[in-house]
């Protein structure tokens, strides 16, 4: 078996960008399934705000939680590695939110609620500290403290 040696924050950091990955991806395949309109009785208002707020639990909420906590972690001291990742993973969201709001205007109007309107706007916003904490963890500091517990 492979040992793969890297700190937890970078581990936390690729489970920042999965779920990153993970999220754009469900907003962009509910799109894709207005779009392509094939069960318009099973659209209404509350099938797509239900998805809309069951994506933002399983995947926005935790990315946003475990980019935060390589930040608090290494924060005092920087990690190139971990900043570069956590970049990463806000680029991913920037980019699959700005397609997913260019895929709007291709929805039949009876499917676009308020909150579909909203999600790639709001989410747009919120990538840009993600890509901030990112580059300011990316920048060289001190070294990281040896720790000696006995």
């Amino acid at each position: 078996m492979f040992k793969i040696k890297m700190p937890v924050e970078n581990w936390l950091a690729l489970t920042s960008l999965v779920f990153f990955v993970m999220f754009v991806a469900q907003i962009i395949s509910l799109e894709h399934l207005l779009f392509a309109d094939q069960h318009p009785d099973l659209y209404t208002q509350n099938f797509i705000d239900s998805k809309l707020f069951m994506f933002y639990s399983i995947g926005a909420g935790p990315a946003g939680i475990l980019a935060a906590v390589p930040f608090i972690m290494t924060k005092t001291y920087g990690s190139k590695s971990t900043g570069m990742i956590i970049v990463a993973g806000g680029a991913i969201l920037l980019v699959g939110m700005l397609a997913s709001y260019f895929i709007l205007d291709s929805i039949n109007d009876d499917y676009v609620t308020d909150y579909l309107q909203l999600t790639p706007i709001l989410f747009i916003i919120l990538s840009i500290p993600v890509i901030a904490v990112g580059a300011y963890l990316s920048k060289e500091k001190k070294k990281r403290p040896k720790k000696e517990f006995f």
